[in-house]
């Protein structure tokens, strides 16, 4: 990217003044990572306490712990929180090291830099002495260099000159302590392993896991230089260890003039047991700190490795500049999530990322919103987080025998090995109370892996994948659920009970014992389209392949033959008006006054609690948590819901998708971020502008955390990613319908000028919008083919280094006042 085409503020997330309020949520926005490790944004000059939390997460760095409650052992898996590799404080002469609160602040900026995901500080501030200082920092977490973690200050007195100490520490005294409703469970993990001083400029810490045993060991080398940029290394005056089985520091003492900055530069590598090709892990930090360059060239190579994901990547949209930055910042932290060196590891997308504790970073169903926008762009990032889930495959077995059914059931929530993770209380914010949590009855986290697989070997063509491991995993859970559905002979059908849709709100049908609901629509909907695209799945493969996969799996002649019937047979209710039934007994519910508890509550979004902490429930009312029928709609097209409607004998007119949205919509309080994508996806080709609307609500749903403190225990993955997904599946209208790639553009006019790159089985494409004529470039690649691309009911075969353009006004895609004319 060229100076001239690079806007920084189209590129930065910006804070200007110190406050302390903000700052959890700015610590979790402005997080670094690189798809091994991530770094929450935090001042390195601050520990962990009050506003401040310096959290370090790894992919598959769990640990369970056991906490007494009520007399009773409840355990728990959290993603832990690793040793501190921040701790850098400054002390002027013999004062105390400065924090933000024993100095005045005179200036604050603290900025994170999207293209290069960055965390940049400056601070000018004078002590109790009357010195002023000015202090910059910026930190980052190599993406060319997977164990490297990088720090460079630069302290310029302002009106003095004197003597200045660094305090560079490696602290491994931390705590899982990040989400105020966990700390009454047991928040310790790590356990002291060893501390040494490997030479004059470097120190290391080894800490393990209490009970997953996972090492982790760090190295950090500090050096100081004077001047800006290039200037020669200054030898400490003094130089002294404090060190303790948890925790080191170096502190080095210097002299520096008036004005004349010196800078300071902390590089710290990163491993642990869990990773490859390594001897151990103290010693792989301790010789990789060694060879570790200055900061500024790692920045180079780190910013150039950045540069290559943007470019495939990036979405561009002039003239909507707020849009336009908080897609890229959604961007930067999918991929600081699920890079290129999470393929390397045994990683699965925790729902909210690495940066914080909020979930217990463990994984749910929210890659049904991550892979789509991976899929198109770093398909063999998707392959390996699927891989996540076919190792687990075993567990998902005995989890499904445990409950007296066939197949793979796999959890709800997941984490280290592949078991049911969810908890079986949870604290109740709204009035304090520890309530049961029966949310592990939402089954249909096994639809969504099933159409996660299928819908990553449809945009990449990957049969090798489909047959090694995706069709097993496929078919064991269609298995699964046919040993939890049971025959109806009265309707002649087949119902599922005892299970929970993405609603979550209700847990049971009020005023039945039972935990669970009869006939989730969406959950038995897309049992019935996974019994169908089994047959697709074994269809692609060879007659000799396709017996040998059923028998290494044990399927029968008779099973196939039960999915097929239950394919056509899956029971769905619908209201006597013909809407579609979220569960059987919904429309029997009571009526919600949204007015009155608007007025009474303001924010909403979280009704359940709210309700329960009335001493109500959820279950008794109309009203859902997130889009739950509606997700059908967002999964499948008109065409697709239309075809699976008419194969169960129920009617699908061109009227029952805006019927359910105008009946669902208002009656949903949008408790979960993720709802906003959906129905933002689904209004579309309905209403553009509310489409665009809800879009921008979801853009701005994690950093104006409109949840009123979520956020600052962790950042949303699925909403970020969705929002990307967005772009090229809900206003794009990108469809994958056999081997031909259908755009069918829904776009509002914000849109004009969109460009993007995506990849479609191997092939590079370039699709760009301009006054309403859409462009197609295939693009030159060594894997790129002729590919078919459809665009209005107009189909072309196209060629490598092929351009076509087609006029969206005579394809019948401009309707609905969305032309530019319109404004």
């Amino acid at each position: 990217m060229t100076e001239a085409e690079f806007d920084k503020t189209l590129w930065t997330l910006r804070y200007e003044g110190y406050n302390p309020e903000e700052e959890p949520l700015r610590e979790a926005l402005s997080s670094t990572g690189n798809g091994y490790i991530c770094t929450r944004g935090a001042a390195e000059w601050m520990d962990a306490g009050g506003p401040h939390y310096p959290g370090t997460y790894m992919h598959g760095g769990f640990n369970r712990a056991t906490t007494i409650m009520a007399g009773k052992p409840v355990v728990n898996e959290d993603l832990v929180n690793m040793p501190n590799w921040l701790p850098l404080k400054i002390q002027i002469e013999d004062g105390e090291p400065m924090t933000f609160s024993n100095v005045d602040i005179l200036d604050y900026v603290h900025e994170f830099d999207i293209h290069r995901a960055m965390v940049c500080r400056s601070v000018t501030f004078r002590d109790r002495e009357g010195r002023e200082t000015k202090l910059e920092s910026r930190r980052f977490i190599s993406m060319q260099r997977m164990h490297l973690g990088a720090i460079c200050w630069i302290i310029t007195p302002l009106n003095w000159s004197g003597e200045v100490t660094v305090h560079s520490a490696l602290d491994g005294r931390v705590l899982n302590y990040g989400v105020p409703r966990y700390r009454q469970l047991e928040s310790r993990h790590l356990r002291p392993v060893q501390t040494e001083v490997v030479n004059d400029e470097t120190i290391s810490i080894v800490t393990r896991t209490s009970q997953s045993h996972t090492y982790m060991a760090k190295a950090a080398r500090t050096r100081i230089f004077a001047g800006r940029d290039d200037g020669q290394a200054i030898a400490p005056s003094r130089s002294e260890i404090y060190k303790q089985d948890d925790y080191i520091q170096q502190s080095l003492s210097f002299h520096v003039d008036q004005d004349q900055p010196a800078r300071v530069e902390k590089m710290v590598t990163i491993y642990s047991s869990k990773d490859n090709a390594i001897s151990e892990p103290m010693v792989n930090a301790q010789v990789s700190v060694g060879r570790v360059c200055n900061f500024e060239t790692a920045l180079q190579r780190h910013t150039n490795a950045w540069s290559q994901i943007w470019a495939l990547c990036d979405f561009k949209m002039p003239g909507q500049e707020e849009a336009q930055r908080l897609l890229r910042f959604h961007i930067c932290h999918v991929v600081m999530c699920c890079s290129p060196f999470s393929a390397d590891l045994d990683a699965g997308v925790p729902a909210r990322g690495l940066t914080g504790e909020a979930y217990r970073g463990h994984i749910f169903w929210d890659e049904l919103y991550i892979y789509p926008f991976l899929n198109f762009r770093l398909p063999e990032i998707t392959r390996e987080l699927l891989m996540y889930r076919c190792r687990r495959l075993d567990e998902a077995r005995e989890a499904a025998r445990e409950h007296g059914y066939l197949g793979a059931m796999y959890p709800w929530q997941s984490g280290s090995d592949g078991r049911e993770e969810t908890q079986v209380v949870h604290l109740n914010p709204a009035d304090g109370k520890w309530h049961p949590d029966l949310s592990h009855n939402q089954r249909h986290v096994n639809a969504a892996i099933f159409y996660n697989v299928w819908q990553y070997y449809k945009t990449t063509g990957d049969i090798d994948f489909l047959w090694e491991h995706g069709a097993r995993m496929m078919l064991e859970i269609a298995r699964f659920w046919a040993s939890i559905a049971h025959y109806n002979a009265d309707r002649d059908r087949y119902e599922i009970h005892g299970v929970m849709g993405p609603d979550e709100y209700h847990e049971q049908e009020y005023g039945r014992e039972e935990h669970g609901l009869r006939n989730n629509a969406y959950t038995n909907a897309m049992v019935a389209w996974i019994f169908k695209t089994s047959f697709d799945t074994l269809d692609l493969f060879t007659e000799k392949r396709k017996n040998k996969l059923c028998d290494t799996i044990g399927i029968t002649d008779e099973e196939l033959e039960k999915w097929r019937d239950m394919s056509y047979k899956m029971f769905i209710p619908f209201h006597d008006d013909g809407i579609i039934s979220q569960f059987e007994g919904y429309e029997n519910l009571e009526e919600l006054d949204w007015d009155g508890y608007r007025k009474k509550y303001g924010n909403i979004q979280r009704l359940d609690r709210i309700l329960k902490a009335e001493g109500s429930t959820p279950d008794k009312y109309k009203l859902a948590k997130q889009a739950d029928t509606l997700m059908l709609f967002f999964l499948f097209s008109d065409e697709e819901l239309r075809e699976l409607f008419n194969r169960l004998g129920y009617e699908y007119t061109d009227d029952t998708k805006r019927k359910n949205i105008d009946y669902y919509y208002p009656r949903t309080s949008h408790g979960s971020t993720l709802s906003f994508i959906v129905h933002a996806n689904i209004t579309a080709d309905i209403d553009r502008e509310r489409a665009w609307n809800m879009f921008m609500e979801a853009l701005n749903s994690d950093v104006g955390d409109i949840q009123g403190g979520t956020t600052r225990e962790g950042i949303h993955m699925g909403v970020m990613a969705g929002t990307l997904d967005l772009m090229q599946r809900g206003f794009m209208g990108t469809q994958i319908v056999g081997d031909t790639l259908r755009l069918t553009p829904k776009l509002p006019h914000h849109l004009d000028g969109l460009s993007f790159r995506m990849s479609f089985r191997s092939t590079p494409l370039k699709i760009s919008l301009q006054d309403g004529q859409l462009t197609v470039e295939v693009e030159s690649d060594d894997r790129a083919h002729s590919i078919r691309v459809e665009v209005g009911g107009t189909a072309r075969d196209m060629r490598v280094g092929e351009t076509c353009k087609f006029d969206l006004a005579a394809l019948g895609l401009m309707q609905g006042g969305e032309s530019r004319a319109a404004e």
